[in-house]
């Protein structure tokens, strides 16, 4: 079975299946860490009253079954130990059977995650992660070659997270078309890291060639994907490389690391005797399991290629609710301007013009101006990206900013520990409210003087001044 075997794409295949168990790993842990004050059963979106409403097929969960905040903590430590088995080798020492039930079971108990966690969990990179687990199930261990159907897919779905992305970016902002969408992102995107400041300053002509090459990398790189060698790995290594350079310009959790590993599908590297040792050919019962699996994903392509095709085409969607077979992209439209949500708080007993308030700084979003962004990835934080969906639009945040607030008069435990200070940390406050803020990035010139990172100008209020209701 020569055709069905790649040995050449064990390096690639060593990488994926490493790097992929430890963004799971990072994943599991990030949902037990947050789990409780979003969507636990007394969360701002609780779980039992969301599946209520879902039957298993809109929603597949494992939850259906039974939920309780003890078991959600379960299913997170049960995914983050097989996944650390996974990162520490475990298919190199199993059967392949073992090694793929093992990949089953992770992708299952986060898909029923995923499929609970409402909109804390509606971004592109959760069906990004599931997708990109289910085939590793079909990968084999570290005792067979690759098989060459399987990192064809894994090709496929790289594609179709990068063109997707370009397609989005030439037929949403005019700012990707003229090439000055860069003059404001590194500013206004969700969650700016340690860096973006500088990325913000460069030279203006030098945002140009940024955006003209982000254009050339997602729209015609990918077609190299599928090319012979070494056209295959080139353009592996070019996707690579600007992933890496969105990796140091911002946090988008784990999105730019999954398509980072998805690339090493296409790198090749000679085995030898020496260095790695022979590997089997695989069984006829995988490579049938590989076939159908291939045939389905080939079936299920019909509705991101007809999307991606569409003039009206839609990012980040799951045409189903095990989410294989999506479409991606990100940033159809650009923010000119940045705003932020500020929660305060006071503790005094009436409310006037005088009313000294505090605010809540949280860990990712900005709220400090002289605070250095912080570089987080390829760990989440849905507080914090939610929020700044909220200062775009209330509507996003319609379902939970009340709940959220609520916690924060009780100072539940929970909540602020999804933040990074709690500025009453003796008795919860009386009041707090939100306001509305338009922030800038400092200038050079500002920064020396004021030592400051961002500016701020008082757009007016967002959730006037609340208490806890009277009982």
């Amino acid at each position: 079975m020569e055709w069905f075997a790649a040995p050449e794409y064990w390096l690639g295949r060593l990488v994926l299946e490493r790097g992929v168990a430890l963004i799971y790993l990072i994943a599991f842990i990030a949902a037990v860490r947050q789990f409780r004050p979003l969507i636990g059963e007394h969360g701002m979106l609780p779980v039992p009253g969301y599946l209520a409403r879902r039957s298993f097929w809109r929603a597949p969960s494992i939850f259906h079954v039974r939920y309780s905040d003890r078991l959600f903590a379960a299913v997170c430590w049960v995914g983050a130990a097989l996944s650390l088995a996974l990162v520490c080798g475990a298919a190199a020492i199993a059967p392949l059977w073992a090694t793929m039930l093992i990949w089953l079971i992770v992708w299952v108990l986060y898909l029923s995650i995923v499929n609970v966690g409402q909109t804390w969990y509606g971004f592109g990179w959760e069906s990004l992660l599931l997708e990109t687990g289910f085939l590793m199930i079909f990968m084999g261990n570290e005792r067979m070659a690759p098989p060459v159907l399987t990192l064809l897919l894994m090709r496929w779905l790289l594609f179709r997270v990068e063109f997707g992305a370009g397609l989005i970016k030439i037929r949403g902002d005019s700012c990707w078309r003229n090439l000055t969408c860069l003059d404001y992102h590194h500013e206004t995107q969700p969650m700016p890291g340690p860096l973006s400041w500088f990325f913000h300053h460069l030279p203006k002509p030098l945002h140009r060639i940024e955006v003209a090459g982000n254009h050339f990398v997602q729209l015609v790189v990918p077609f190299g994907l599928f090319a012979p060698q070494p056209i295959a790995g080139i353009a592996a290594a070019m996707i690579i490389v600007t992933q890496l350079w969105l990796v140091t310009s911002g946090n988008f959790a784990w999105l730019n690391w999954v398509t980072i590993l998805l690339a090493f599908s296409a790198i090749a590297w000679p085995t030898h005797p020496t260095t790695h040792p022979t590997m089997s050919e695989p069984p006829l019962w995988f490579a049938a399991l590989v076939i159908v699996f291939a045939g389905l994903m080939i079936f299920l392509s019909y509705w991101p290629v007809r999307n991606m095709l569409s003039a009206g085409q839609r990012m980040n969607v799951s045409f189903n609710t095990f989410h294989l077979g999506n479409t991606y992209g990100a940033f159809g439209s650009i923010c000119r301007t940045r705003r932020e949500v500020v929660i305060e708080g006071t503790d005094a007993a009436s409310l006037d013009d005088e009313t000294s308030w505090r605010e809540y700084e949280f860990k990712g979003k900005p709220t400090g101006l002289r605070r250095l962004p912080r570089q987080f990835v390829p760990y989440h934080l849905r507080l914090d990206w939610l929020m700044w969906f909220a200062a775009i639009s209330p509507g996003y945040a319609l379902a939970w900013m009340t709940p959220f607030l609520h916690r924060l008069l009780r100072n539940d435990a929970a909540t602020l520990r999804l933040l990074r200070h709690n500025p009453f940390p003796d008795s919860p406050p009386r009041y707090v409210r939100a306001q509305l803020y338009e922030y800038r990035f400092t200038t050079p010139g500002e920064l020396r003087r004021d030592r400051a990172w961002w500016h701020r100008t008082l757009i007016g209020s967002y959730v006037p001044p609340m208490s806890l209701p009277v009982r």
